[in-house]
């Protein structure tokens, strides 16, 4: 008995450690992977949350063709002055061009540049935008930017950057009349952030149920990258020494970096080149110093990741080493991304290896154990066998795939996520509140001069002044409703609105107060609100300045036009008339003296009387008319001056 008991207990117990310690190897293997797949689904999942709340918390390839040198230039003379001024001209570097407030060129757009400017600036730090644009919804020019890259006053239709991904955001947002509409766009190579990959988020502003702007914010890979990546403290999230989560576009390249590209770049290309990545496809990440946009991950995860399926296993990871990973799509409008979390699979089962090595070690301790006290342990071995049994059953079935996540972390994330939509919302509406203002102001000072706004603004009621010495200016284009009668009415509008918007340059250029216009008439003042020395001179200059332009613009429209001016110095009353809609109006016999100068002068040319004459005979060519009949005055001596 003690011989076959012997026997029995050593064939019992050598079953008993390798049944043991099969079953706890394979079912530890089990667990383990299955702890590890846990993991890394809680982990994507994670992530997933991350990346979708980031881009509800911001608002709820380069050109096919080398441009050429006139795409960049702009079209007219306001764009041009601008870039002048706060790109040319700029005193900062150019990473530091959004520090200029004020380019002091004395323009009313820099006036409300200097004050909106840094609440602008101050807005895209703070919610973490790479720069925040302001877009005309129909010309698609960027009429305004944070940063004042070279897209600026760029148009979005015609310019150079009119198959850039910020194009395609504006225009679909310019169609949506929805202040919630968010139009969103997949990262792509930007040209005038020197090629980086950059994402646009658009909203319509709307005014009246129309779209008059288009909100858009530049959305740097930097952030995302960092959400993706827990500003790269993988092994802080779990990871590891090898894991990680990435994203992967439609496309099937990197939306943010992986691992290895930031903690061994040698170790990260000579693993592209072993898998078969093509020299161009290294080159362009070494060029631009990121993945994004240029490593292809075209993985059995990936695949399933785009198709819409979640779900984890082993394959073959992008750097061709078998790999555990969780897959899944984002669910973010207008984007088609996946969301890859994975590990080394070397690394995943590194405790299945020790484990195996330590049951092995624990078999053949075990079986000397049963060898050395069966004989005198024959008749009690059973016991103490139960115990080993139960021990090593217990050992083995230690649960290996516990895995504790840090929940904490995901409901402070979570919390922290509301209070940013709580303040992202509030600063979206104050947004608002401050592009209210801003419009309001501007539909004022269309109205009216600034200093009289100033004055309404402030409460005063009744504004009527009088001032002892102004020039005043009519000008009139001879023909007009003889050449407009068989032209479409938009053309008419077009016309004329392009050759006042061209008198209003040269108005604003000269300290001249445009005051109204009457049809085909135009009517304009010098020396008020604010008084002026020279207020004569500056008007003759403004109404050679007019002919010219007429001149000009009969040429650029194949068209015979001819513009009459008439001027007058004097004294005269100045107010603003009305309730419902203000104007701001002149009166007197000055006012009417030179409208009858216009009205009896000679086409082409610029016509005054004798106090304007008196005062600019020594600065200008004038030719007496003599004394010509003025209705309600009589006989009245007049000038034309020769230019």
């Amino acid at each position: 008995m003690a011989a076959k008991l012997f026997t029995t207990l050593v064939l019992l117990g050598a079953i008993a450690v390798m049944v043991s310690g099969a079953l706890g190897y394979f079912r530890a293997r089990d667990a383990l992977e299955k702890a590890v797949f846990d993991q890394l689904t809680a982990a994507r999942q994670t992530k997933t949350r991350q990346v979708e709340n980031y881009f509800r918390t911001k608002m709820t390839r380069t050109l096919g063709r080398e441009p050429a040198l006139s795409d960049y230039l702009p079209v007219d003379g306001a764009p041009y002055d601008l870039q002048y001024h706060y790109i040319v001209e700029n005193p900062n570097p150019a990473e530091r061009r959004k520090l200029l407030d004020d380019a002091g060129d004395g323009s009313e757009y820099s006036r409300l540049h200097a004050i909106y400017h840094p609440l602008m600036r101050a807005a895209a730090t703070t919610v973490g935008f790479f720069d925040l644009m302001i877009a005309d919804p129909k010309s698609g020019r960027l009429i305004y930017t944070v940063e004042k890259e070279v897209d600026f006053t760029t148009s979005l239709q015609l310019g150079p950057y009119r198959s850039a991904n910020v194009a395609a955001a504006v225009a679909r947002c310019s169609q949506i009349a929805d202040p919630s509409a968010i139009c969103l766009v997949d990262f792509a190579s930007y040209a005038p952030s020197g090629g980086a990959p950059i994402a646009f988020m658009a909203a319509p502003v709307i005014a009246q149920g129309a779209v008059i702007g288009v909100l858009v914010a530049k959305l740097s890979n930097d952030e995302i990258d960092s959400v993706v990546t827990g500003n790269r403290r993988w092994r802080q999230e779990g990871f590891g020494g090898t894991g990680g989560a990435y994203l992967v576009g439609p496309d099937y390249l990197a939306r943010s970096g992986p691992r290895a590209f930031y903690e061994n770049r040698d170790s990260f290309f000579a693993d592209l080149k072993s898998v078969g990545a093509s020299e161009e496809e290294i080159a362009a990440i070494q060029r631009y110093g990121t993945p994004v946009l240029h490593q292809r991950i075209d993985t059995e995860a990936s695949r399933a990741a785009l198709a819409g399926v979640e779900g984890t296993g082993e394959i073959i990871g992008y750097r061709g080493v078998p790999t555990l990973a969780s897959w899944g799509p984002l669910a973010i409008s207008d984007l088609k991304w996946a969301l890859v979390a994975k590990v080394d699979s070397a690394e995943a089962f590194a405790p299945i290896a020790e484990l195996r090595r330590d049951l092995l070690l624990v078999g053949g301790l075990a079986m000397l154990v049963v060898a050395a006290t069966a004989a005198w342990l024959s008749r009690a071995l059973l016991g103490p066998l139960r115990d080993l049994t139960a021990g090593v059953k217990r050992f083995s079935a230690g649960d290996y795939a516990t895995s504790v996540p840090v929940r904490t972390r995901d409901e402070i994330g979570e919390l922290c996520s509301a209070f940013n939509g709580m303040v992202e919302d509030l600063r979206q509406k104050n947004v608002v509140i401050e592009n209210k203002n801003r419009e309001n102001e501007q539909l004022l000072l269309n109205v009216l001069p600034a200093p009289i706004a100033n004055r309404l603004r402030a409460g005063e009621e009744r504004i009527a002044d009088g001032f002892a010495e102004v020039t005043v200016a009519f000008a009139d284009l001879v023909g007009f409703t003889a050449l407009t009668s068989e032209m479409p009415p938009h053309d008419v509008v077009v016309f004329l609105n392009g050759l006042f918007t061209r008198f209003d340059v040269a108005a604003n250029d000269l300290g001249i107060e445009k005051i109204k216009t009457v049809g085909d008439s135009y009517m304009a003042v010098c020396g008020l609100p604010v008084p002026m020395a020279n207020h004569a001179e500056r008007m003759v200059r403004m109404a050679i300045r007019m002919v010219h332009i007429t001149r000009e613009h009969a040429m650029e429209h194949n068209v015979s036009m001819k513009l009459r001016v008439g001027v007058n110095s004097g004294p005269v009353v100045a107010g603003v008339i009305g309730k419902s809609k203000y104007i701001y109006d002149l009166w007197g016999d000055t006012v009417n003296l030179a409208s009858r100068m216009e009205s009896g002068g000679v086409p082409d040319s610029v016509q005054v009387t004798r106090p304007v004459y008196e005062q600019l005979k020594h600065q200008f060519v004038f030719e007496p008319r003599g004394a010509i009949e003025v209705k309600g005055k009589g006989k009245v001596e007049a000038w034309v001056l020769r230019f």
